[in-house]
């Protein structure tokens, strides 16, 4: 609302703040096939109908990771594209006022993503990614938004720690500095130049923790906040939380920080009431929620999908391509308790399409499951989630004990009665009422081309015996092994062949041999698509011991973690 007196007025305005979307444009599921909660259809319905009370001072806001993780985006960026950039193109229709960039949105390489800010009718935000050939911002540092009378500027910025996940080829001539650092050399600069009377701070980085180096920290929202003087807001994302909370910044100035999750399930909201007055404007109020949209209905979410049907229709018919067939049914749930079909199809692949001694994989489902029968283009996302290359690497046989020690050390907790649980869990599910794996699972890698016992009574940084080469030859501790992983994990994702392994972030690029040019599910697609039939069977060599305690202990947990039966509660 507006409010008047004689010699000043009330300005309130609204920010909506959507992150981490990862291609949830619609209300379906295109791999699983059914309704889905949230999706960006559902926020415009929603934003719409707090337009008609703000109009213009509603400002809609997204904090990056846009570009990927859906089959919609993935076919269009790259099997079925067709001119502009389709996540350009649905945020122009919602009316977006600024966006930032993700690091899954670098993941798409600079094809995609420069389209996508070219395509974009609003600016995409990222002073802290740096063009190395000017050493300026490669993007628009700051957006400044001026709604009736009052002055909003938005610095927006992107996690540092790109270079531990992604291939260089795709952010080549980039680089990443820390936010703290890049907001102090912002801030100044925007006060001083454009005076706003509103500061926000659009950040894809998380809360807090993370990858933390000496040169940066990869969640830094609210070090942001509390460090540097000035913001009125912080919306944030990449972590996948749902927050709201209020920090004080360095002079003690309350900073509103939200998190809205991920997948367009949540939105984050903010009011800001600002007084105009003769001598200048002043920001009396601002609060922040966080308003789930579920199942928020609305005329204008139908509206959207029809007017992107054609390639609601490309999706449609990409993943309903049959490529092949199994033999049986596999599923990402037997995976945590030893040898899976579901891994094991992973490994298999990297191996035939490398050459390599040896692979590392992990469950990047946590409930998958696929069934007897004939195989479909979907089929393959719930196999395989993310849009990695392959990585050759050489590692000595050393490097590769302490990445699965730290992996299982993730993983397995250490049993000191046969009644203990067998994995590592935590309080993690619904708001700590239940118990859940206690770190993500996309990092429980296990290794293909050895033989090697996990004891589950020994602490971490112990578990693992590697008793010999899977085909029966000596394992070597000094020996130099050729080793194929995801380039997720190559590039020091996850932090299992930098901590785990002993290697610096630097000595890792030097041990690259060579990388794919296609990525894994294209990878997987050929492999089953070559085959008139495939039978996926479990074929590394591996077993938690001993097995008096273990078996008993991974019923108990396989029941908690997935129901009676076998699904994921």
């Amino acid at each position: 609302m507006t409010g008047k007196t004689a010699d000043r007025r009330m300005v309130s305005l609204k920010i909506v703040h959507t992150s981490d979307v990862h291609g949830c444009f619609f209300m379906r599921d295109y791999v699983n096939n059914h309704s889905v909660r949230g999706g960006l259809s559902r926020v415009y319905a929603y934003v719409q109908s707090l337009r008609r009370t703000y109009g213009r001072r509603l400002l809609l806001l997204d904090g990056g990771d846009i570009l990927q993780g859906n089959p919609v985006v993935y076919c269009s960026n790259f099997v079925m594209p067709t001119g502009k950039n389709l996540a350009a193109e649905v945020m122009n229709y919602m009316a977006y006022d600024a966006g930032a960039m993700g690091n899954h949105d670098l993941e798409t390489g600079h094809r995609v993503y420069d389209n996508w800010v070219a395509d974009c009718r609003f600016p995409v935000l990222g002073a802290n990614i740096i063009d190395k050939a000017t050493g300026k911002s490669y993007l628009t540092p700051y957006a400044v938004l001026e709604r009736e009378g009052v002055k909003v500027a938005v610095l927006g910025m992107t996690t540092p720690a790109v270079p531990n996940w992604l291939p260089p080829s795709l952010w080549s001539g980039l680089e990443f500095q820390d936010l703290v650092a890049c907001a102090r050399q912002w801030v100044p600069v925007i006060r001083e130049r454009e005076k706003p009377d509103v500061l926000v701070g659009l950040f894809h980085s998380g809360k807090e923790g993370g990858i933390v180096t000496p040169a940066y920290a990869e969640n830094a929202a609210l070090d942001v906040a509390r460090e540097v003087e000035g913001f009125d807001v912080v919306c944030y994302g990449h972590d996948h939380m749902r927050n709201c909370e209020t920090v004080a910044g360095p002079s003690g100035k309350p900073v509103v920080c939200c998190a809205p999750s991920s997948m367009a399930v949540v939105v984050g909201e903010i009011d800001i009431d600002v007084e105009i007055g003769r001598d200048g404007n002043k920001v009396v109020a601002v609060e922040g929620k966080t308003t789930d949209l579920s199942y928020y209905k609305g005329e204008a979410s139908k509206y959207m999908q029809h007017y992107f049907r054609r390639y609601i229709h490309n999706t449609e018919y990409y993943v309903a391509r049959k490529i092949g067939r199994f033999t049986h049914a596999i599923e990402s749930q037997d995976a945590y308790f030893g040898p899976s079909a579901f891994v094991d199809l992973v490994h298999e692949v990297q191996l035939a399409a490398t050459g390599a001694q040896l692979s590392f994989a992990a469950p990047v489902s946590f409930a998958a499951r696929i069934e007897q029968g004939d195989v479909h283009v979907r089929d393959v996302f719930n196999l395989y989630r993310y849009d990695d290359v392959l990585y050759t690497l050489r590692l000595t046989g050393r490097e590769i004990k302490g990445i699965l020690e730290m992996s299982y050390g993730l993983w397995v907790d250490q049993m000191k009665s046969p009644d203990d649980h067998v994995m590592l869990l935590d309080y993690v599910l619904d708001g700590g009422g239940r118990l859940g794996f206690k770190n993500l699972a996309y990092n429980f890698d296990s290794a293909a081309g050895l033989c090697y016992t996990v004891d589950v009574t020994r602490p971490c940084g112990e578990k693992i015996t590697i008793t010999a080469m899977a085909d029966g030859s000596p394992f070597d501790p000094a020996a130099w092994y050729v080793v194929v992983a995801n380039s997720y994990r190559g590039n020091g994702g996850g932090e299992l062949f930098t901590k785990g392994a002993g290697i610096s972030h630097e000595e890792l690029g030097r041990r690259l041999l060579r990388s794919t040019e296609e990525d894994l599910r294209t990878l997987i697609i050929q492999y089953i698509r070559g085959k008139e039939e495939t039978d996926p069977q479990p074929f590394t060599r591996w077993r938690l011991v001993p097995e008096s305690w273990a078996a008993p202990a991974c019923a108990r947990d396989r029941l908690l973690l997935f129901g009676s039966h076998g699904k994921a509660e």
